[in-house]
C-alpha cells in the first residue's frame, strides 16, 4: 500500500491560461461559444453526408470521419476545461487526467491518419481518375479507417500505460488547460528515458510518416495537374484539393508552433496558447474550410432542412 502512496497521487492541478478573475467570465464564454460552434458545424458536415445519396463517395466518406473525430477531440479537452473555470477548481483526478490523456492522443494521431488518407484519396482521383472507383471501392475505404482506428487505439493504449508506469512524488501542477503526454512526462519523479524515447520515436513515425505521404501525394498531382493542357481542367482538379490542403496546412502548421513553443525559455503560457490552435481552432474552423465553397454540401443541407435557406439556420 505504501508503494501504491508513493507511485499514484490523487490528484493533478491544471493552471489553464489565467488566474485573474476578471479574465474567467471572458475565457468561458469564448470557449463555450468556440465548443458550440465546432460540435455544430461538424454534426452539419455529417448530416449532409449521411443524408445526401450523391454525397456517399469516398471523399465525403472520409469528411464525414474526419467531423467525427473533431467531435470527440474537442470533447476531450473543453469540457473539462469550461468546468473548472466556472467552478473556480484546477483540480482533475489522476484516473481522469490519465483517460484526457489517452484520448487525445488516440483522437489527435486518428486526425492526422484521416488527413494522410484523404490525401491518398485525392492522389487516386486526380492521377488515376480511370481506376478511381475501382480502387477506392466501399471496403477498401472503410478498411483504410478500421486500420487508422486500430493503429491509433493500439498507439495511445501504450504511451497510456507506460505513463502509469511513471511516480509523481507530490501535487503536481501541469501548466496547461489539459493532461498532455509531454507535460505528464516532465513532471514524472522517475525515470523517463523509455517514455521519451518511444514518444520520439513515434513522432518520427506516425508524424513524419504521414506528412511525407500527404507531400508525396501532392507532389504527384501537381505533376498531374501540370500536364492538363486547358486552364479550365487545371482548375477544376486542384479545386477539389484546396480544401484539403487548407485543412492540412493550418493542422500542421499549428502542430508545429506548439512544439517551437514548447522548446522556448519559460514557455508554459505559449504552448498552451499556442495548443488551442490545432484542439481548438481548427476543429472549428475545418467544417467552413470544407462547406463554404462546396455545393454539394450546401445543396445537401438545403434538402434535409426542407431546402429552407442555410442563412436561417446560424
Amino acid at each position: 500500500m505504501e508503494l501504491e502512496n508513493d507511485t499514484r497521487i490523487s490528484e493533478f492541478l491544471l493552471l489553464g491560461f489565467s488566474e485573474e478573475p476578471e479574465l474567467q467570465t471572458f475565457l468561458f464564454g469564448l470557449f463555450l461559444s468556440m465548443y458550440l460552434v465546432t460540435i455544430l458545424g461538424n454534426l452539419l458536415i455529417i448530416v449532409a453526408v449521411s443524408s445526401d445519396s450523391h454525397l456517399h463517395t469516398p471523399m465525403y466518406f472520409f469528411l464525414a470521419n474526419l467531423s467525427f473525430v473533431d467531435i470527440c477531440f474537442t470533447s476531450t479537452t473543453i469540457p473539462k476545461m469550461l468546468v473548472n473555470i466556472q467552478t473556480q477548481r484546477k483540480v482533475i483526478t489522476y484516473d481522469s487526467c490519465i483517460m484526457q490523456m489517452y484520448f487525445f492522443i488516440l483522437f489527435i494521431v486518428l486526425d492526422n491518419f484521416l488527413l494522410t488518407v484523404m490525401a491518398y484519396d485525392r492522389f487516386v482521383a486526380i492521377c488515376h481518375p480511370l481506376h478511381y472507383m475501382v480502387t477506392m471501392n466501399p471496403w477498401f475505404c472503410g478498411l483504410l479507417v478500421l486500420v487508422s482506428w486500430i493503429m491509433t487505439v493500439l498507439y495511445s493504449l501504450l504511451q497510456t500505460l507506460m505513463v502509469l508506469q511513471l511516480s509523481f512524488c507530490t501535487e503536481v501542477e501541469i501548466p496547461h488547460f489539459f493532461c498532455e503526454l509531454c507535460q505528464m512526462i516532465q513532471l514524472a519523479c522517475s525515470d523517463t528515458f523509455l517514455n521519451n524515447m518511444v514518444m520520439y520515436f513515434a513522432a518520427i513515425l506516425l508524424g513524419g510518416g504521414p506528412i511525407a505521404g500527404i507531400l508525396y501525394s501532392y507532389f504527384k498531382i501537381v505533376s498531374s495537374i501540370h500536364r492538363i493542357s486547358s486552364a479550365e481542367g487545371k482548375y477544376k482538379a486542384f479545386s477539389t484539393c484546396v480544401s484539403h490542403l487548407l485543412v492540412v496546412s493550418l493542422f500542421y502548421c499549428s502542430s508545429l508552433g506548439v512544439y517551437l513553443s514548447s522548446a522556448a525559455p519559460q514557455s508554459s503560457h505559449a504552448s498552451a496558447v499556442a495548443s488551442v490552435m490545432y484542439t481548438v481552432v481548427t476543429p472549428m474552423l475545418n467544417p467552413f474550410i470544407y462547406s463554404l465553397r462546396n455545393r454539394d454540401i450546401k445543396r445537401a443541407l438545403n434538402v434535409f432542412f426542407k431546402g429552407k435557406p442555410l442563412k436561417d439556420f446560424f
